[in-house]
């Protein structure tokens, strides 16, 4: 069957498992992290070094991203990543080293980042066959798919199931499911003759790249860090530990499903305005008042906060004109993972020397940079 015989609702389907498949492999890993410190009696500061080893396998994998996506298409690097990414979490589980995690860690950056690339232009070529937005629906999914996790995490916790087989069973599960649809994705990406494969980014993706950059900065502490947040700082029984991640990926799912027409009321320049608003004001409100009510309160606006910035940077910057969409999206990722890459470990740093609360805080400006950064730029609409 041809691409041209298949309607727009049946790629969008399948692109939105592909979604589903990468947001429940993340939050699988985030939803044990409390796991391996205490299994490798890690202190916040090592801890915080070990985690940066994703970030820089995503970072490594951008260029390689790029490059894959361009020269063989989405489809065939989505494929890859699809089979590599869930297999990568279940050796995580094997992990009893900090070497072994370390390792294992960056691999999963790596093919995390692939899939990244390679199913957001998947989502590019949906949406201009939709001819509106539908961005913030797919990653709305992998916001989703990230509360599933967390919900399946802690399930296991409670069970005391160790994380190899937890990470199994979710490994087995995702690669069926990508074997599966990827027959029902995009063929073809969307390109034009007058857009190279590779060339500068201009300064209107440097702008959406540093926006991003405090966005994920958010995004990468609220994943690395909400569980040890509250078990150190709120004191939560263990069973409880993945509230604060739960609560935030629950509002950043449901902002996302919202998300596509809140844009198209308020328009890009707005939203992120606001957005960057909810992020800071969130985590100062758990900074403030650090019980098991206010905190949670304070990661769902977070998670609010985050929800549109992302899709809506991403979704910029597919509507350019000027280089191909994958490569586009690298170009942003590159600077937009920064944030991801230094933020988890900088709150490991701070928090050794100062504590939870004060690297807290510093997120919490980092987050209102969004609002900022978003004054200064003249969006597509």
């Amino acid at each position: 069957m041809t691409q041209k015989a298949r309607s727009p609702r049946t790629y969008r389907l399948a692109v939105a498992c592909f979604f589903f498949l990468a947001g429940i492999c993340f939050a699988s890993w985030a939803s044990r992290i409390p796991d391996f410190k205490l299994q490798l009696q890690l202190s916040d500061a090592a801890l915080g070094s070990i985690l940066f080893a994703l970030p820089v396998g995503s970072m490594v994998s951008l260029p390689i991203s790029g490059w894959l996506v361009a020269h063989w298409g989405s489809k065939k690097a989505m494929l890859l990543g699809s089979l590599a990414y869930p297999f990568v979490l279940w050796l995580i589980g094997y992990s009893s080293t900090i070497p072994q995690l370390v390792a294992l860690l960056f691999c999963f950056g790596l093919f995390g980042n692939l899939m990244n690339i390679s199913v957001n232009t998947q989502a590019i070529g949906v949406e201009a066959l939709y001819g509106r937005s539908v961005m913030a629906s797919f990653h709305g999914v992998w916001s989703a798919a990230g509360f599933a996790g967390a919900a399946i995490g802690a399930f296991m916790v409670s069970r005391q199931i160790i994380p190899f087989h937890h990470f199994g069973f979710i490994s087995i599960a995702m690669i069926l499911l990508g074997l599966i649809m990827h027959r029902f994705t995009l063929g073809e990406d969307s390109r034009s003759s007058n857009q190279p494969r590779f060339a500068k980014p201009d300064s209107f993706l440097i702008k959406l790249g540093f926006i991003a950059f405090s966005c994920m900065a958010c995004e990468g502490t609220m994943f690395d860090w909400s569980g040890v947040y509250f078990q150190k700082v709120v004191q939560v029984p263990q069973s409880l530990t993945t509230l604060g991640y739960a609560a935030f990926m629950c509002t950043m799912a449901g902002g996302r499903f919202l998300g596509d027409r809140l844009v198209g009321k308020l328009g890009s320049k707005k939203m992120l305005e606001l957005s960057g608003l909810v992020i800071c004001v969130g985590l100062l409100l758990a900074v403030i008042f650090p019980n098991i009510v206010m905190a949670t309160i304070g990661f769902l606006l977070v998670g609010m906060g985050v929800s549109s910035v992302v899709p809506l940077v991403y979704g910029q910057a597919g509507k350019q004109q000027t280089m191909l969409p994958g490569v586009a999206l690298a170009a942003v990722s590159t600077i937009g993972f920064l944030g991801f890459l230094l933020g988890p470990p900088l709150i490991g740093f701070i928090a050794e020397a100062f504590g939870l609360q004060w690297s807290f805080s510093l997120i919490a400006v980092l987050g209102l940079g969004t609002t900022l950064l978003a004054g200064f730029t003249k969006f597509i609409e």
